[in-house]
Parts: C-alpha cells; sequence; structure tokens
C-alpha cells in the first residue's frame, strides 16, 4: 500500500519560498505518478501540478507558472514540490496524491496523504 504523507509546511512570508515533500511511508510510489493540489479556506482543491512516474512534469496552474516546480527521487520514495516567490493567494493546504496515469482530476488519484498546510503573510 502507497501511503504518502507531506512534510515541510509552515508559515513564511510574501516572496519566500518552501520546499514540500511527499514521501511514501509504505510501499514506493516509483511506479506511480504523483500530483499536487491544494485547498484553500473556503475553496475547492484544485490541482498545482504533478509529475509522471518517469519525471515527466505537467503543466501548472496558471497562478504558479514560473514559480512552483516538481521533482521526484524515487531512492528516497519523495517527491517535491519547490514553491518560491509565494504570495498570501497561494495559502492553503496542499496535498499529495498518487495514482497512474497523471492527471488533472483528483477523483482517479488512489492514495493521498493528509495534507500540509502553508501560511504565506504579507
Amino acid at each position: 500500500q502507497v501511503q504518502p504523507v507531506e512534510s515541510g509546511g509552515g508559515l513564511v512570508q510574501a516572496g519566500g519560498s518552501l520546499r514540500l515533500s511527499c514521501a511514501s511511508s509504505g510501499r514506493t510510489f516509483s511506479y506511480y505518478a504523483v500530483g499536487w493540489f491544494r485547498q484553500a479556506p473556503g475553496k475547492e482543491r484544485v490541482f498545482v501540478g504533478g509529475i509522471s512516474w518517469d519525471s515527466r512534469p505537467t503543466s501548472f496552474e496558471d497562478s504558479v507558472k514560473g514559480r512552483f516546480t516538481i521533482s521526484r527521487d524515487d531512492g528516497e520514495k519523495t517527491v517535491y514540490l519547490q514553491m518560491t516567490r509565494l504570495k498570501p493567494g497561494d495559502t492553503a493546504v496542499f496535498y499529495c496524491a498518487g495514482g497512474c496515469p497523471l492527471t488533472p482530476e483528483g477523483k482517479k488519484y488512489g492514495f493521498w496523504g493528509p495534507g500540509a498546510p502553508v501560511t504565506v503573510s504579507s
């Protein structure tokens, strides 16, 4: 069973950076795509971006293009979401999810982490 767990969230000032990690505490998700989603207060969960099992990244949500990148280290069973030039509008709970194939549709992912809150202060 793949059991993703996010870490690295927290409070950061606008313009700062954070790196979220998504580690599998169970089986490796080397053969799965991993998607990153976020849910801001009072809003629906949205797809941020993802990476395929063979490390091909997706297009990112327009609001994060050029600021967020995704990478994976299958030896460490971890996928990373590097976030730079953070804005208050990025405040949300961030989730990683494993599944196949890579898709922006959350319902198609079988494994979800509990989420990591990110707060960006102005």
